[in-house]
This record gives structure tokens, sequence and C-alpha cells, in this order.
């Protein structure tokens, strides 16, 4: 069918009568836009301990001592009379990608060695069983190691021994148990009987993650991205994709194969903002592209990977790679492409195949740099878009246009790209709610046969960039359902969406707001997460135009599309005052009286209302029914709120 593009009418548009009522038209009789299905997705970037600390289940930090200072995360500790000397040494590693290893020499026969903080400490859940292991080899004596889970002021939780030591590298292995539930422990190991141990690759592990997979992803955060229903996911940044310099960039294939083999780097974040500093943020990859790409197949996401282009962050160096290097960056892209795609009997689809999925993951779209600007990046980008279009033409490459929606960069950056034919434009806004309510028509205007449009990163800031005090309340979410009505709407133009970012430890973040905050044991979705949410279930594949007519000053938005297969109607309307507004809706006849629509409902006792850990869900959607009486009917939608209608339809 021809797609026909419909523009709606303004949501602020004035009546001829300023008093007549609010009204919604669905112009269900008209053919609009098929849009994408999965169009809203999620971006997970190693922010605010987002990932090491986060969703990659592992509570030791520091576990291969490759830190700079590579005893931060570990102290000294001793049972009563135990004593000793711990140290550092590189004489004979695993490999050389971890060098550093612990050496403890037990001076007596009473339990010494070193603790573990954790990431802000370790927390511990009664009933929950916790994998220890480590690469470990006895060199002198015939010792043995004690393993505990210990509270913050020492008291044990839980203990184990693991005795015959080999004089060579070996893993050992135990479980722990602890009999109490605590939010910031740490794991002792201690070595018994006296002697020298040499540890590496320290590792604990809830025995319970994502999947059931050892060594995987921390149950709770997996399952609350699974439970928007994500269309996609973009990874691994961001800024961190760039690094503050070239050394420090992203480089997927240290990220895959053994452990043991993949080499940590400092975070970006680590020491980004002075008021916000984590020398403690490294990455160690743990989740690295594999675990990506695994993780989007569980939850039915399409994988959008980013690749770094050959420039590190323009906020910080800026350093650029020189032209005779670049082609070792084309061909990390292309050697991605096969990872993800090839034959595994192909060079890379073999090192996939190895790691346990031999069906490829199906790739479609490939990232070429983050927030990047100015003709560096263009130069860079094309070289890119003529290798990956002459050998994976079928991949949609999305580019960049920069860190804001507008200005010099920006316009210099579309223009640009459109003559280099880019697929997808990646756009971003971190901008105050006004932003959101007042942009809901910007695509009404976009080119329809230009480059689509990928809004990467975005979220509203109750204060200003950077501000500690941005506050993940009800009135910046409603901002940005108000937004997301008006990339709906023009889902011919915008392909894909995703907030940004998308978690954050209560300890350990850099920035704010977020999508979803956790502790060491708990986690909550915060109104932005609901917005995602329910726009994200309730998703249609094609538009249905919407004709918007309210009184001068209202602040009212809506999209609507329909699910084919389902038969279904969805209708998504946002408020964004104070008070709540009687809205005439008019379905043109699409649905009889008598049937029952599904009414799920976001609001809050106020705009300033905010989730949190001692009220996770003040601010969650309520669902209800609503019996049609008629085609034409009344409805009171409640002050700072977002409301999704489904209406069975003929």
């Amino acid at each position: 069918m021809k797609e026909t593009v419909i523009v709606t009418l303004l949501a602020t548009q004035v009546l001829a009568q300023a008093a007549a009522p609010a009204t919604i038209t669905v112009q269900t009789d008209q053919s609009g836009v098929a849009i994408n299905p999965g169009m809203w997705g999620i971006f997970l970037e190693d922010i605010n301990f987002g990932v090491d600390g986060g969703i990659y289940a592992e509570l030791v930090k520091n576990r291969s001592f490759e830190f700079p200072d590579a005893l931060m995360g570990w102290t000294e500790r001793a049972h009563a009379g135990g004593v000793g000397k711990i140290s550092i040494a590189t004489e004979t590693p695993i490999n050389a990608a971890n060098p550093h290893y612990l050496r403890i020499e037990s001076a007596s026969s009473v339990a010494f060695g070193v603790a573990n903080e954790g990431f802000r400490g370790i927390g511990f859940q009664t009933g929950e069983r916790y994998d220890f292991s480590a690469q470990v080899r006895a060199r002198s004596g015939s010792p043995g190691l004690l393993v505990e889970l210990v509270t913050a002021d020492g008291r044990v939780l839980a203990q184990e021994k693991i005795e015959k030591l080999s004089a060579n590298w070996a893993i050992k292995k135990t479980s722990l148990q602890p009999n109490a539930t605590v939010n910031q422990g740490r794991l002792n190991v201690l070595v018994v009987g006296g002697g020298t141990v040499e540890l590496d690759m320290v590792s604990l592990f809830p025995h319970h993650t994502w999947k059931h997979r050892p060594g995987g992803l921390r149950p709770d955060l997996a399952q609350l991205l699974a439970d928007l229903k994500p269309g996609f996911m973009r990874f691994p940044g961001g800024c961190v994709v760039e690094g503050s310099k070239l050394a420090n960039r992203f480089q997927w294939k240290t990220t895959i194969g053994p452990m043991a083999e993949r080499k940590l780097v400092i975070n970006r974040w680590n020491d980004a903002f002075a008021t916000r500093p984590a020398p403690d943020y490294f990455q160690s990859f743990g989740f690295g592209f594999f675990e990506y790409f695994q993780l989007c197949e569980d939850l039915g996401a399409a994988p959008l990977p980013i690749l770094n282009c050959g420039m590190a962050c323009q906020f910080n160096s800026g350093e650029l790679c020189q032209p005779a290097e670049l082609g070792q960056y084309v061909q990390d892209a292309l050697d991605l492409v096969e990872f993800a795609n090839g034959p595994a009997d192909s060079a890379w689809g073999a090192k996939r195949a190895a790691m346990g999925h031999a069906k490829p993951f199906g790739l479609k779209m490939l990232g070429i740099g983050n927030e990047q600007w100015g003709q560096a990046y263009i130069d860079r980008y094309a070289k890119f878009h003529a290798a990956l279009k002459a050998k994976y033409p079928e991949i949609k490459l999305v580019a960049c246009a920069g860190p804001a929606p507008e200005g010099e960069h920006f316009q210099f950056a579309w223009s640009k790209l459109r003559e280099l034919q880019a697929d997808i434009i990646d756009e971003h806004s971190f901008a105050n709610p006004s932003w959101f309510f007042a942009n809901t028509h910007r695509y009404d205007r976009y080119d329809r046969n230009g480059p689509k449009v990928f809004f990467g990163e975005f979220s509203a800031l109750t204060d200003k960039t950077l501000s500690l005090t941005n506050l993940n309340n009800l009135g910046a979410a409603v901002a940005e359902a108000a937004w997301m009505t008006g990339l709906e709407r023009n889902g011919d133009v915008v392909r894909m969406a995703s907030y940004a970012p998308l978690f954050a430890h209560i300890d350990g973040w850099q920035w704010k707001p977020e999508l979803i905050w956790f502790d060491n044991l708990r986690s909550y979705g915060t109104p932005s997460y609901y917005v995602q949410k329910l726009f994200a279930n309730n998703p249609g594949d094609v538009t249905v135009p919407v004709n918007l007519a309210a009184a001068d000053g209202a602040k009212l938005y809506a999209s609507a599309t329909r699910a084919r297969a389902a038969g279904e109607l969805i209708l998504k309307v946002v408020n964004g005052t104070e008070t709540p507004v009687n809205v005439m809706l008019d379905l043109g006849g699409a649905t009889a009286p008598g049937r029952k629509a599904k009414v799920f409902t976001l609001t809050g006792d106020s705009a300033l209302a905010e989730n949190s850990f001692a009220e996770p869900t003040r601010v969650i959607p309520q669902e209800s029914k609503l019996e049609i009486t008629s085609p034409r009917f009344e409805y009171k939608f409640s002050a700072n709120s977002l409301t999704v209608l489904r209406f069975k339809i003929k």
C-alpha cells in the first residue's frame, strides 16, 4: 500500500471558540504510514556503574589486579593472630593480557589474606547461593584457602574451605550461602595452614543469574529490561566508545573469548566530572560483545552496536588516528559483521561458534562513532560507508549528528551525511521539559525522502546538563511522553528512539537523571521508565492520523497507531497540565458500542512525584477497563499523565 503522510494539527491549536471542549478525532478511515514496531529501544552504556557493578553480576572489583593501583578494592585481612604479607607479582602470569596477580605469604597457621570491598560494598541475600572461583597456585608450604562472606564489620555470614592446592595455576571453586541479608558486605580470601599462595581472576557471582547462565547477568536488572520489550539495544555507548584518548577506546575484539584474555581499560567516566569522581571505575569486559549479542537475542531486541571511528571523545582530547591507521578501524567494523553474521566456518564466525553460538546473531544495523562532529568525522565516516556498503550492502549504517539537536555542527553533519546517502542519522537532546513540549512537531517538517532519524539519546532535565540535582520526577517523564507522541506520529521519519542513560548505582552514579536506579540488592524504575514501557509495550505498526484541538495554553498531545495483527487501535494521550482535562474522543465509528477498551494510566499526586527505594511503585501505570457506549464519548485525562487506550476495532 502506498504510504501517505498526514500532518496532524498542533497540540496547542486554538479553536475559534476558546471555551469549546478539547477534542481528539482519530481518523480511522484514513491511511497513515508504516512505522517500525520496534522503534522504542534501550541504550546500554557502562556509565553510573551500569555494567561493571551493575547488570554484569560479578561482585568482585578488580578481580584480576589490573587497575593501575593493583590492590585497589583489596585490603589486608586476618583472623586474630594471623600475620603475613601481600604483594603484586608479574613473573609467571596466566596470560599476557592480565599479567598481574596477587601473592599472599602467610607466616602462621592462622588465617591471613585479603578482603574485597566489591562495588560500593557487596550485597548478600539470605537463602541465595554465591559461587566463588579463582585461579590459584601454592608456591610454598601446604596451604589451603578459607573463603568468607562477611558483613561490613566483619561478622561471618558464610565460609568454606578449599584444600589440595596445586603448584600450577588451576581454577578452584566453592559455593557459599549467607545466613543473613546485608547490602554492603565484603568477600574475604584467606590462606590457612601457612605458606604462600598466588591468586588471579578472583570471582564471586550470585548463583541465580539471568537465564541461569554462570557468570551472567543480575536477574532483577535484566528483567526490568525484558519488561520493556525493547525493539533494539544500542551498545556500548556513548562516550565509552570513544574513550578520553584512543588508547582507552572500546575495542570489541578485546571483549570476546575467555575472560582471562579480556584486557581491562579505564572507563571514560572514571574522572569525567570533578563533582562525581570514580577513581575505581574500569571496564573488565566480562560483559563484552558476545554477551551483548546474546542479551539482545534473549530480549528479542535488534542489536545496534556502535564502533569507534578513529576519534577520541571531542569533549576530552579529541585525538584523531592517523590516516594510515584508519584502515584498521574500518577492518574492525567489517570483522564485527562477520562475527555477528558469518557462518561458523568463517574466521570471525568461528570465534562466535567457539563461544557457544554457531547460529548467526542476525545483525542488521551498525553505528559509526558517537556524537562526533566536524569535517574530520565526515571524512572518516565516508571511508566506513564505502567499505561496508561494498561488502555488506544490507547493513544499515547509523551516522552522527553531533551532541546537540540544532546548531552549526548539527546542520553541517546533516548536509554532508545527506550527500553521502547515510541510512540513519543519530540525534541527541538533553534539555528541560519545556524543550520537549515545544518540539513535539519537530519532525512534521522533515524531508520524507532523506535519511531516517534515530533519536539515540534523550531525557528531560529538571535543572541543567551535569547538574547533581536533576530529578526523575513525573513532570519530566510526562514531557518526554509528549515528545514521544511526536516521534510516533512521524514514524516514517523517526525509525528508532532510546532514553539515556539506562542504569545508575545509587552510590556510584556520575550523571542524572536515569531510567533505572539500583543498589547492591534492590532496583526500581523511574516514571520515565514507565513512559518508555507504555510506549514500547503498545507500539502498533501503522500510524492513524489524529486531529487534536484544545483551548489556548493547553498541554494536550496525542498519537495513534493500529496493531493490525491484534485488530486494535492504540491511542496515546498526554496531559501536561496540573489539572484534569475533559476531552471529547471521536473514534470515527471504528469501534462498536458495548465493547470494552483497556486503559493504562501513568500519573501521580503531583508533577514532583518520584519513585524511590522506599516507594518504588509510587508512580506506576494503573490498568482499568472502559466500556464504549458510543464511538464518540467524553473522557477525563488525569493531571500530569500519560494514558494509553487500546480499542478493538472493526
